[in-house]
């Protein structure tokens, strides 16, 4: 859409002027959806009277330079099946059709008032009797036959006013579910990475989502790769715990492929895009929140039969009243009141707003199901590495090899990290803090040669000192390790990285590395039993001394050590066996299966793809803390559903039963019908609270971090 022009325009706020806006194909709420998917957008409104729109975005010149390049890519073409302008029409004529025959009602003769009223009704009448055909009695059935009893028995006025009040409670209805579909999407939809791309000779930055398919892109160091591709060249380190899981970066060069999502810690890549458009993440994202909008939980089927049961009884209802009393005002009454619009609407307005504000404390929860089965949890199961445990690196181990150098283990930290200030991955500062914490004193050392993504080497003390993988000391550097391959297995036993270091004379050490037990792990585990968790568990393939101890400290109920990847599925289906509801709690590739024989999974957000795409629920805050706010929040948005339930069947009942005694006219019955209804709906909407709100930075942080956040909802 070329064809616009700027009105006003003010620092982070844009008015502008768009001739097409309302016509076929550019519909306000479509270009508003459009527009409200960029990463920069704050707000944004379209004025189809007027036609202007407003966007308020985050950024300078070039967040407002891409906003309106997004906008000249709007497709004025008409998208299939989709029309909001014309739904939001469809649903405001009615009304003001009726609005206009009740205000003619009084200047026209008898016999035109019959006609114009039969006329405005007609739809209601219509719908109803198709309804009946094709679906049998539902509560179409009986609004075609409240407001056709009305007209029938010359009470017009009655007949229309009931119509007018229908066709508004439908309305809002209609309107309250968009705004909670609206409200999920946009606190889930995912910001495109901007790219550098070479175009005609020149190096440009567009949007992530802009780049075509086989366009060379660059990322330097600290950039996060805005698409899939493949290296055409470079060397550089990158870390892919966003991504894959691992916490070590990993060397990547031509023909390597490289993950949307990742970070560039070090070095520089040309990378040709092969996943764009469709098949980005982004439109992943996209398709996967479709779905989980479109999914039904359990309690919202047993609510739909309910409602449809009720429906039978509020016509059994009407027919023993008429029966008795041979009365049509209050058989008229009765058939009014409406127990399906507060059942069916409730339930799944109230579970789409438990996800939105789930997604505001770093949760994603995909669909009703993973509300209720969260909620019904009474057995959590930990994997140790990445849940318990984070991906911050410690020094556990310094070990001086026999025959090496002869140098303390204090010295040989001191050398090492002397040497490794220079490197800026996790491995170096990691071993750089360690020897922070133990004030050893830095070692001159001559200039630093460093080999991307393998190692580096100094000059210290009139030797020369080699750091890094075990590949690179012994396939570049011809320093081999195998004399002491059992010091080099026990470590790797218990679950650590190991730094090489050698020199000229071969191997001089071990610097072992592993990661460590989260600061808030007794706090959330304390808050998860108080939220009615009755066993907390852990899976590790640790030694069973060492998980045993982690297990005492932490006051978990049962430990499982020494377990293959392959076995814990088994673990979850044993406690299964037992009648326990399991929720397990994973991130990493061989976490698939127990993640999909759970009755819930929960992966951690630096899981792997397997991972993710196999949990019920995705942890986009990095906390151990966010699954118990998850659990409370499912809790919570259950006991509102349930809530709403009573609320919408005891009010109901309270209104029909004015309806049987005659007390309510058929203008009170529907507007006590649909007034419930509407507030049941707005309950529903605002949805329920943590008992510890974030402040507002917090809120705002967790915001964007759900905002930024790729995630991979298919597996490759």
């Amino acid at each position: 859409m070329s064809n616009y022009r700027i009105v006003h325009e003010v620092p982070g706020r844009l008015r502008l002027r768009i001739p097409a806006l309302g016509e076929p194909g550019c519909e306000a709420g479509a270009l508003e959806d459009w527009m409200d998917a960029a990463a920069p957008v704050q707000e944004v409104r379209a004025n189809r009277s007027a036609r202007t729109l407003i966007i308020r975005y985050r950024g300078g010149d070039d967040a407002r330079a891409a906003l309106l390049r997004r906008l000249e890519r709007f497709s004025s073409e008409p998208i299939p099946g989709y029309s909001e302008d014309g739904v939001r029409e469809a649903e405001v004529a009615p009304m003001i059709t009726t609005l206009f025959t009740l205000a003619m009602l009084p200047l026209l003769t008898p016999p035109l008032r019959v006609v114009l009223t039969f006329a405005n009704v007609g739809s209601t009448l219509a719908k109803g009797a198709d309804t009946l055909v094709h679906e049998g009695i539902k509560v179409e059935v009986l609004d075609a036959l409240a407001v056709g009893l009305a007209a029938a028995n010359g009470k017009l006025f009655t007949a229309n006013v009931t119509d007018l009040l229908l066709d508004f409670g439908e309305f809002l209805e209609r309107r309250t579910q968009r705004q909670s579909d609206r409200l999920l999407r946009r606190l889930l939809r995912p910001d495109p990475a901007m790219a550098w791309v070479e175009r005609d000779g020149e190096l440009v930055q567009i949007s992530g989502d802009e780049v075509r398919l086989g366009e060379t892109v660059v990322v330097g160091v600290g950039e996060t790769v805005p698409v899939d591709g493949h290296v055409l060249d470079g060397l550089a380190l990158v870390n892919q715990a966003s991504v894959t899981g691992e916490d070590v970066p990993v060397r990547k060069e031509a023909p390597a492929r490289v993950i949307a999502g990742s970070v560039l810690v070090e070095g520089r890549l040309r990378l040709e895009a092969t996943r764009v458009g469709e098949d980005t993440t982004t439109a992943r994202v996209s398709r996967f929140i479709q779905a989980s909008l479109a999914e039904q939980a359990a309690t919202q089927r047993v609510a739909d039969e309910l409602a449809d049961k009720r429906v039978y009884l509020t016509l059994g209802t009407g027919a023993v009243v008429y029966a008795l009393t041979r009365d049509l005002a209050r058989l008229q009454s009765v058939f009014l009141v409406d127990y399906s619009c507060a059942l069916k609407l409730g339930t799944p307005v109230a579970f789409k707003s438990g996800m939105a504000r789930a997604a505001e404390h770093g949760v994603l929860m995909k669909g009703g199901e993973a509300i209720e089965a969260l909620a019904e949890v009474d057995t959590l199961v930990f994997d140790k590495t990445g849940t318990l445990t984070h991906s911050d690196l410690l020094v556990t181990d310094v070990v001086v090899l026999p025959a090496g150098c002869e140098c303390s283990e204090t010295e040989l930290l001191a050398m090492v990290a002397s040497v490794e200030e220079h490197a800026s991955h996790p491995v170096a500062q990691a071993v750089v803090e360690a020897a922070r914490e133990r004030d050893l004193a830095h070692i001159s050392h001559g200039e630093v040669d460093y080999m991307v993504a393998h190692g580096l080497q100094a000059e210290v003390d009139g030797g020369r000192i080699v750091v890094g993988s075990r590949h690179y000391l012994e396939e570049h550097m011809a320093i081999g390790f195998e004399a002491h391959q059992a010091r080099i297995d026990a470590l790797e036993a218990e679950g650590k990285t190991l730094l090489f270091v050698g020199n000229a004379e071969g191997a001089v050490g071990l610097i072992a590395l592993r990661d460590t037990l989260r600061e808030e792990a007794p706090a959330a585990l304390a808050r998860l039993r108080a939220l009615g968790i009755e066993r907390l568990i852990m899976i590790t393939g640790d030694r069973r001394e060492k998980a045993e101890a982690l297990a005492a400290e932490l006051g978990l109920d049962a430990v499982h050590a020494e377990m293959a990847p392959e076995d814990k599925a088994g673990v979850i289906e044993s406690l299964q066996q037992a009648g326990r509801k399991v929720a397990f709690v994973g991130d990493g590739v061989n976490d698939g299966p127990a993640l999909s024989v759970a009755n819930l999974g929960i992966a951690m957000p630096r899981g792997a793809d397997i991972a993710r795409a196999t949990a019920d629920v995705v942890l986009m805050d990095d906390r151990l803390l966010a699954v118990a706010d998850a659990r409370e929040l499912a809790a919570k948005t259950m006991r509102l559903i349930q809530h709403n339930f009573h609320a919408a069947v005891g009010v109901n009942t309270g209104v029909l039963a004015g309806a049987v005694l005659g007390w309510l006219s058929p203008v009170a019955s529907a507007v006590l019908h649909n007034g419930s209804t509407i507030g049941i709906l707005v309950n529903a909407l605002k949805g329920v609270s943590l008992d510890a709100e974030p402040d507002a930075p917090v809120r705002a942080q967790m915001r964007a971090q759900v905002r930024a956040l790729e995630q991979v909802i298919e597996a490759d």
